[in-house]
Parts: C-alpha cells; structure tokens; sequence
C-alpha cells in the first residue's frame, strides 16, 4: 500500500522508461524471430530434408518461431500497461496534490506523511491568542482540518486501488494464454493491453466463486478493491457485466443480498460489495444524451443501439428483460429476477440513466401484465428486498429527476400510460401487490404497508425536478415536463371526481408537491389562473416558466385528498397533517402576492384601492376554498378530534417535527407578516363544521375569513398602512366577498357530507 510520501516523491516517469525498453525488447524479438525463420525453422521447409525427423524438427521449431511471435506481444502488451498505469497514477497524483494545495489554502499544513493540522504559525499574534481562546473557532478548525484529512486520504485510498489494478494486469499479462501451445508456461500469445480489462477478467472469475461459495475472504476484498476502483469505468463495467451476464447478474445479487443480512462485518462488507456491483451496472448502461433527445423506442435511440457503442447495451437490457422475469424458485415461493436485481440497484450512490430507467420500468410493466403475481410477497423466506421490485425501482428513478419527470409526463410515448397504470384507479390499473401469508392450506392476503412509497418517490422527483425531500425553495414556474406531470398526477387521481381519495403513500409527497406549485394553486383557488374555475387542458408557458392549469373543482378535490396525511407529531404528541403545511405555504404565498401583484404592477401609492382590491379578492377566493377543505375535513372526523386543526398550528410550523420541510420559501416581508397574524380562521373553521353538520350554511356565515383579514392587517402593517386606512378596509372588504364565493364553489367541488 503507497503511503502519502510515496505518491508525493515517486517518479513516475520511470513507468514510461520502462515502456520505452520493452517496446526495445519487442522489436530484439523481432529481429530474432527473423533469424531464426531464416537460419533455422526454414531448413525442415524445403526439398533437402524430408522424413518423420524432417516432420518433428518442423513441429519443434514452428512451436519456438511462435514463442517469438508470443513474445513480441507480450512485451508490446506490458508496455501498453505500463503507459496505462503511468496515466493512472499521474491523473492520481495530480488530484491529491490538487487536494493538499486546497488543505494549505484554506489555512491548513500538510505534513510529508499526509497529516492535516492547523497551521497557527499563519496567524497574526492577535488572531493566534483568539484561537486559543475561542472554543468555538477551535471547533471549526478541527472540522476543516478533518474534512481535508478525509479528501487527501480519499486519494492515497484511489491510487492505492489503482495499484492493486495493475499489480493483477502485470501478472495477468505474463500468463500462458494457450495451454495447446506446445510449451508450458511460455509467453503470451494473446495479451491483453488494457489495465481494466484484466481487472475485469479477475474480477468475474471471484464473482463465480462468490456465486460458488467457494471466493477465500482476500478474493472477496480483491473483489470490493475492484468494483471501488473500477465502477465508474465504462470499459471495465462493460467488460465484466458482458462476461457475468445479466443472469449472473442477477444470482450474483441475489447471493450478496442473502449475505448482507447475515448482518456484523460481513454483512457490512456485502451492503458495500452490493454498492459496488450497482454503481457498476448504472457505469455500463449509460445512454448518450437524454429521454428528451432519444427515448427508447425512438429512431434516433434505435439507431444508437444498433451502432457498435450500443451493443452493450441492447445485449444487455434483452438479457436482462428475460432474466428478470425468470423464477428462481419454487412455484409456491417464487423469486423473481428483478427482485434481487432491483434490490441491488437501491445500493448505488450514483444515479442511473433515465432512458435505463424508463426501458426498465416499461419492461416490468410489461413483465407484471403478463404475470399479475409476479411482484406479489409469498411468505417470508426471500430477503432480497422488497417483493414490489416495481415500486422499489420507482424509488431509485427518484433520485434521478429527470428520468422520474419522462416516466410521467404525458407528452413522452408512454407517460399517460404509465400515470394511469400507476396512479389511477379502477379499469387497466395496476391493482397493487398484496403480501401473501400462508395460513394452512389457506392463504391470507394483507396489505404491503410500503406499498407506493417509490410511486410517491417517484411522482415528487418527477413534478418537482428534485430528489424527494429537497427543502422547498421559493414556489415558481416549473419545466414544460414537470408542470405535464403535475397536471396528469391531478387529472388522473381526479378522474371521476374522485380527487379526495388519495392512498395513504402518497399524500405526504403530494403535499410536498402542492406546496411547491402554491404560485400555480393559489392561482386557480384565487380564480385568475387561465379560464378558471373550469381549466385547460394543457400546461400554460413553455420552457421553464410552466404552469399548471387544473380545473379549481379538481385541485380542491386532490388538495383535500391529501390534507389528512399525517407529516409527523406536534409538541403535545397530536398528529401534524398535510394540511397544515398547505395552509401556511398559501399564507405565506398571500403575502409575497400581495406585495408584489401577479396581475397588477406593485403601487408606490398606499391608498391605491384597485391594486389592493383585485389582490385581495383573489387572496380572499383561495382561503374561502382552503377553509372549505378544513370544514371537510372537520365534518369526516368531527367526533375523532381531528388532529386539533383549531389549535395545532398555533405552536409554530417551525417547532413542528418535519413540517418546515414541507413549506416553500418566502421572502422576509412575507414571514414578518404571517408570523405576526394569528389563527383566529380555524374557530370560523369549526363553526363553519358544525352549520354544515346541521344543513344551516349561508352566505353571510363567514367567520372563517378573520384569518384573512389578519393576514391583511399584518401585511398592511408591514407597509406602515393602518387598519383603519381606506385601502386596508376595502381591500379586507372585497376579501370577504371573494372568500365566500371561494368557499361555496370548494364546497360544491367537494361534495361537503350533511
């Protein structure tokens, strides 16, 4: 193992020397094989001997004229992996100098063994004795230091893998290819002149006696030193993933995934093994360009796949498309392919491409059509993750957005299909696996309590462009592709007016979702979104300035679907639910709107009462139907105390488990503003419950809107406006009509029990 000082003071160019005389020694080779044709194997050739020694002579001497030969590969071979190890080792070399010199520029001293300590010596006296004193800085210090000690041993660590490469390319190289030779142990006659695809060649040969049991623990560390040195190597990943097979690949995973659970060292070893297998595959299968430049089943894509570079790949993914579908095991306890191969997948920690993605995801689609079992749990004797391979690889599509928005998106080729088969309900969609429990000669069926969670994964990467959990920045315009997702995500969860029943999996990332296109619902609960109340049918804008453009009964429907989902526990221990977050997002938002108008330039005048009018209608609309989703919500559970929506919010989403999470980014106005209102909306909430409990709903019963109108006054209090101030009335005025207006069209969408 190199140590820091030795990669620092070696002299690589030796490497290059070496290269240099064994480029000689092929061409000395050369010239003696030429002699000897001449001098030697060309006497058994001719008319003047002839007979049964003449026969034998020639056999003999033909097997040395080819040791020659062998032996001008061989040379030409190592000098071509001595050239290769030379530009491996100064492409290492230069990457942990790069990281010492950041160490030292950022106020560090690396020693000539590698040690990153603080260099006190650069200080000013002053700013020494502070250091001294100041846990705090000491602290900070110690992080950076350590954080610089993590980067250049991350190097010595690469260069000391590349190391192991070549020291198996180096014995490989000098291996008697051809045991039919004539001779034992000669030369090379056929070498290979690559680093990598030795490394691959040695690589898949333990793989086979991993899948044995027969790999000795050094071949299995061999085997994890290769995958971290090699995955992200397209030769080597396509080399060793063509010799393993997608079958192999899939026993390979399957072993490693039974061995991970044995749990301790070894099963830490086999979770990082099984990480290394995947970054490998993802390495393999990349694909030029993008779904929105070549998507699988385009001309374009077809060409490259049948181009050499694609090779590989439509080898591969057709190998796979067979053994994934395959049964591993019995009938009664089937194991299906994609099981652990998808399995293994979750272990990367580098996305896979999207046109992989989504040719995997039609395959399994079409893989589960023909066999609606396929993804079911029988019983508990396979741990190879979950038996929903289809939901799991859902999961990992999320961590590449972009992969997730082409899935959905409705104008790629088979979007609407897959938004329909995986969201909808009802005729041609996928009824969900179930778990499968043995019970005596019955068998009991019961619900997979992760089931949907990678849709939910999956549909959050997809209409958000980001990894699921991303904290939310300011709500904005999304990609032409994202707002599609989002747009058929609410169409199809409301198709038949059944936006309000949303599964359980999926309403906490829809939250998510909602909140982050609060521009866009605002708009259409406001009622100044293109043609609303009633809606288009496509997106509004292009590019990145995209926009949804839902009907208002359909979002409202959709938005009360996933209101009930709980977020996390408040400080009492009382459920924190969706709604929650969707109420402040749209505060928040009310506040941004009215400070700087979506329809209306911003007015330097105070007492512009049409600026302030039109905005407050539109601010007064959106919180009528967002207080008609709370009365729903009260009226379902009235006699459960639902999740204390009068009081919940009152603690501060901000001390809330998980709900800061879940609310988009405003502006300093904005949070000023909707910090100092208070919450006084939720008592007309309650009441407003209980009038519709008993049939008694009218126009004029609107307690509801004192949140509003608090929200105005703390805003207007923000722009040193009085509460008295002629704009402020009105405009709290014209809130007021609007709210109600809102607030029967949200109750007409929703359908409000009586």
């Amino acid at each position: 193992m190199p140590t820091y000082h030795e990669i620092m003071t070696t002299d690589l160019s030796v490497l290059t020397t070496a290269a240099g005389k064994w480029d000689d020694m092929a061409g000395e080779f050369h010239t003696c094989e030429g002699q000897y044709d001449r001098e030697v194997h060309s006497i058994t050739m001719g008319q003047t001997w002839m007979g049964q020694s003449s026969t034998a002579a020639n056999a003999m001497f033909g097997v040395t004229l080819n040791e020659y030969k062998a032996a001008q590969a061989e040379a030409k071979a190592m000098a071509s992996l001595l050239r290769d190890a030379h530009s491996q080792f100064v492409d290492l070399k230069g990457k942990l100098k790069a990281a010492k010199d950041g160490a030292v520029e950022a106020g560090m001293l690396v020693s000539d063994t590698g040690r990153v300590t603080f260099d006190t010596a650069r200080l000013s006296e002053s700013a020494r004795t502070a250091y001294h004193h100041d846990p705090d800085y000491q602290q900070s210090v110690r992080e950076s230091a350590n954080s610089w000690q993590q980067e250049i041993d991350r190097w010595v660590a690469a260069v000391t893998d590349a190391d192991g490469g070549v020291e198996i390319a180096l014995k490989g190289v000098v291996q008697d290819s051809d045991a039919l030779d004539g001779t034992m142990n000669g030369f090379n006659a056929k070498p290979l002149d690559d680093i990598e695809e030795y490394e691959a060649r040695n690589t898949e040969e333990i793989a086979e006696r991993v899948l044995s049991g027969k790999a000795t623990d050094a071949e299995i560390a061999e085997f994890e030193r290769s995958m971290r040195d090699n995955g992200g190597d397209p030769d080597f990943a396509q080399s060793f993933l063509g010799k393993l097979g997608p079958e192999g690949v899939v026993r390979l995973s399957d072993v490693m995934s039974d061995r991970e659970q044995d749990g301790g060292a070894s099963g830490a070893q086999y979770t990082r093994l099984l990480g290394g297998l995947a970054n490998t595959v993802a390495t393999a299968t990349h694909v030029p360009g993008s779904m929105a430049d070549a998507a699988p089943g385009s001309p374009k894509f077809q060409s490259w796949l049948n181009s050499a570079d694609g090779a590989f790949y439509r080898e591969f993914t057709t190998g796979l498309k067979e053994a994934g579908a395959k049964n591993y095991d019995s009938n009664s306890n089937p194991l299906y392919g994609y099981r652990p191969f998808v399995e293994m997948m979750t272990h990367a920690d580098v996305p896979f491409d999207d046109q992989f993605l989504n040719q995997l995801g039609d395959d399994m689609i079409e893989a589960e059509k023909k066999n609606t079992t396929m993804f079911a749990q029988w019983g508990a004797n396979h741990t190879e993750g979950r038996a929903d391979a289809l939901d799991s690889l859902l999961e990992v599509m999320s961590k590449n957005p972009d992969a997730a928005t082409a899935f959905f998106d409705p104008d790629m080729d088979k979007g609407q299909a897959h938004l329909d088969y995986l969201v909808g309900k009802g005729d041609g969609a996928r009824e969900w696996p179930q778990t499968a429990v043995p019970a005596g000669p019955m068998v009991v069926t019961e619900d997979d309590p992760l089931s949907r969670h990678g849709l939910g994964a999956a549909l959050e990467a997809g209409a958000m462009g980001q990894e699921p959990g991303t904290p939310l920045g300011k709500p904005g315009p999304h990609s032409e592709g994202q707002a599609r997702v989002m747009q058929g995500i609410i169409a199809v969860l409301d198709k038949g007016d059944d936006g309000d029943t949303v599964p359980e999996a999926l309403k906490v990332p829809l939250g998510r979702v909602l909140n982050d296109y609060t521009m866009d619902t605002h708009a259409i609960l406001g009622g100044y979104a293109p043609d609303s109340p009633a809606g288009q049918e496509d997106i509004a804008g292009s590019g990145d300035n995209a926009s949804i453009t839902n009907s208002k009964a359909s979002l409202l429907r959709v938005m009360r679907g996933v209101s009930d989902g709980v977020i996390g526990t408040d400080a009492e221990g009382d459920p924190v639910r969706v709604f929650d977050s969707l109420y402040e997002g749209q505060r928040l938002y009310a506040v941004d709107y009215l400070d700087t108008g979506q329809r209306v330039p911003q007015s330097s005048l105070i007492e512009n009462v049409t600026d302030w009018d039109i905005k407050a209608r539109d601010v007064g609309e959106a919180f009528g139907g967002m207080n008609a989703i709370a009365t729903d919500m009260v009226l379902d559970v009235r006699d459960a105390e639902i999740g204390k929506i009068n009081d919940q919010a009152r603690y501060g989403y901000h001390a809330v488990g998980g709900l800061a999470n879940m609310i988009p980014g405003a502006g300093d106005v904005a949070q000023r503003a909707v910090d100092a209102a208070s919450y006084e909306w939720s008592k007309g909430v309650m009441e407003d419950a209980e009038n519709v409990a008993r049939g008694d709903v009218s126009r004029e019963t609107a307690n509801g809107i004192v949140g509003t109108h608090n929200l105005i006054d703390a805003w207007a209090e923000t722009r040193e406006a009085g509460e008295q101030s002629n704009a402020v009335r009105n405009a709290k005025d014209e809130a007021k009509q609007s709210y109600m207006t809102g607030r029967e069209e949200a109750y007409s969408a929703l359908r409000t029990r009586k």
